[in-house]
């Protein structure tokens, strides 16, 4: 009794839709079983995924699920371009595959499940490593969406059936080194670099080959009852299943994701002949792993073999401190087109400057006040950089020039803002100190301009009870305010979350908002800046940590002389092969309106002075 045909013998071609568990090129491989819905189905073949054309349609093709994979048997339509593209793939022109599918499931790199749509003839170039190319499927840690969709590239060659071959598939009984010496050389450039890969998700993946083997004896057994019923007797020695032939050679193949050989030009001693490559992979099985057998045979750096690490963020990001605060101050300062500034007052606060009654016969006294003043002048603010030429040239992914121009006018902001709210905690003495008569604290500037409001705290008052000693103190100090329109407070994160924290009686967040508690302390806004944090200051005796400054900054001056505004300069050091820029401006800052600013501070107890008397010459710590 002769075998019975399979049930695709007279399909024009088959070969491979899609392989399981292979690496793809952005990272993500496809489940094994990810398509086992749409084993048995019809689907249309098309045209390089053109689906807006009706010409586009060649034909169809019946999807089989394998343990490998998704195979297919294609029938080319009798319209002009399904028999063009017929006598193309029997040709050879044509001999790649490539699927549509949505409904995407994603795990991480894992894609879990989708339905095959479509099947497309390509002419993307054999790769036996399949690779996605995204539409809408994006990476997260689960992806469920019907929107979700992929071109999913197999890059397989077709194996082409004639009307005149026979139901049984003959098989290639092929040793690695038969399917080796077949390739074309950049297959083979792609097979070694697959043993890389091999390597870098599992090294001892060879330990358990054989029980794979024997495992795909045993489903080849039932895949093939399904498609043939062939007398075991009659044939002791035929396979059940032409499928096994390609299994075997995809094994073989191993999951290939990228090319990492550039050229098979390479003059080092640590290169791969065929030869080689085959004994090192027998000897695997023996060594027990592939690393132990590339070590055997005297193949040093296996890294190379690796694939190559790809950058998520491009240029690199910065890592740095909230920058909200700088534009708060930059923005909200009154700006001159001249450096020096004098302010001069008439102190009318003493008695002797009031009105006085007249009585008759007594003499009449002159009236006495003080006239106060005081001059700023500027200080030159820079930032200096420098990078090589070659490294300029070299840096292709972003324009790296860009880039440093941006970080030095950040950083120069940020200096400048530092420097007008509670100065640069430098010590006096250090040459990079920008002194505090050019560009003057708000925090440390005269009485007369800032007002100290202290709060009496004792070492056994808790974060509550400081919180809403604070809210009190904002509220008090504005008794004295001169200062112009609202205000803003600045103040370091921990007191703001302190505050946020308040709860009543009931147990219930009192300001359950930053705009509420914005308006408990009688200020338009609050501004978090963090390197207020952990500040402190001497006055005479007293340690006093500051909690918040609350100013209105039009009243706050920043002058600078035509010229003297931030301005980028480049040069190029021929000795040094070295490309430099400096940014710097020569500005100077100071209050400009009497009792313009409040700054909040405690009294810090005497158990907690060596917690914040942290070196600096000032009397200033933190950073």
């Amino acid at each position: 009794m002769g075998a019975k045909r399979s049930k695709y013998a007279d399909c024009d071609f088959k070969g491979w839709a899609t392989k399981f568990g292979i690496l793809c090129a952005d990272g993500r491989i496809i489940q094994h079983g990810a398509f086992d819905d749409i084993d048995g189905t019809k689907v249309p073949l098309v045209y390089n995924h053109d689906h807006g054309n009706i010409n586009s349609v060649l034909g169809h093709a019946y999807m089989e699920c394998r343990k490998d994979g998704v195979y297919a048997y294609g029938y080319f339509n009798g319209s002009d371009n399904g028999q063009i593209a017929k006598d193309a793939v029997q040709h050879g022109d044509m001999d790649s595959l490539s699927i549509w599918a949505n409904h995407l499931q994603q795990r991480g790199p894992y894609v879990q499940h989708g339905e095959i749509k479509e099947l497309s003839l390509v002419l993307a170039g054999a790769n036996p490593g399949a690779y996605i190319e995204d539409v809408a499927l994006a990476h997260g840690d689960t992806i469920d969406n019907d929107d979700y969709e992929a071109y999913i590239y197999s890059g397989e060659y077709l194996e082409i059936m004639h009307s005149d071959e026979k139901g049984e598939d003959e098989v290639a009984n092929k040793s690695i080194q038969d399917v080796v010496d077949t390739m074309t050389p950049e297959q083979k450039d792609a097979f070694y670099m697959a043993v890389g890969s091999a390597l870098a998700e599992d090294p001892n993946a060879l330990e358990d080959e054989d029980e794979y083997e024997d495992e795909d004896e045993e489903d080849d057994h039932d895949d093939s009852e399904e498609y043939e019923e062939e007398d075991d007797d009659e044939d002791p020695d035929k396979d059940d299943d032409d499928s096994e032939e390609y299994e075997e050679e995809d094994d073989d193949m191993g999951a290939i994701a990228h090319n990492l050989f550039e050229g098979n030009n390479t003059d080092n001693g640590d290169v791969l002949s065929h030869s080689e490559m085959q004994e090192i992979i027998e000897d695997g099985k023996r060594y027990g792993s592939m690393k132990e057998s590339f070590l055997a045979h005297g193949i040093t750096n296996i890294e190379y073999l690796f694939p190559d690490a790809k950058n998520l963020n491009t240029p690199p990001e910065f890592i740095a401190r909230d920058q909200g605060w700088v534009t708060e101050v930059m923005n909200g300062v009154h700006h001159t087109p001249f450096s020096r500034i004098k302010s001069t007052f008439a102190d009318l606060r003493e008695d002797e400057a009031r009105a006085r009654g007249y009585i008759k016969g007594k003499l009449k006294k002159e009236e006495v006040f003080s006239l106060l003043k005081r001059t700023t002048t500027p200080q030159t603010i820079y930032k200096k950089q420098k990078i090589d030429r070659d490294d300029v040239i070299d840096i292709t992914d972003f324009d790296v020039i860009v880039w440093l121009k941006a970080e030095m006018r950040m950083m120069l902001n940020e200096e400048i803002a530092r420097a007008v709210l509670v100065g640069d905690g430098r010590l006096t003495s250090s040459d990079d100190h920008i002194k505090e008569d050019n560009i003057r604290p708000i925090w440390k500037d005269a009485d007369l301009y800032t007002i100290k409001y202290p709060i009496a705290i004792t070492k056994e008052t808790t974060a509550a009870e400081k919180a809403t000693a604070f809210i009190e103190a904002c509220v008090r100090a504005r008794i004295d305010y001169k200062g112009s329109g609202n205000p803003k407070l600045f103040a370091p994160e921990s007191i703001i979350t302190e505050c946020l924290l308040l709860k009543d009686k009931n147990g219930r967040i009192i300001y359950d908002n930053i705009d509420k508690l914005a308006t408990a302390c009688r200020v338009s806004k609050i501004v978090s800046v963090p390197v207020m944090e952990g500040l402190s200051r001497v006055d005479k005796t007293d340690t006093l940590a500051l909690q918040g400054i609350i100013v209105n900054l039009q009243d706050y001056n920043i002058g600078a002389d035509k010229g003297g505004a931030i301005n980028m300069f480049d040069d190029f050091d021929i000795d040094y092969n070295a490309q430099k820029y400096l940014i710097e401006t020569r500005i100077s800052g100071a209050l400009i309106k009497p009792l313009s600013a409040i700054a909040i501070e405690t009294k810090i107890p005497t158990a907690d002075l060596s917690k914040a008397s942290a070196g600096s010459g000032t009397g200033v710590s933190g950073n």
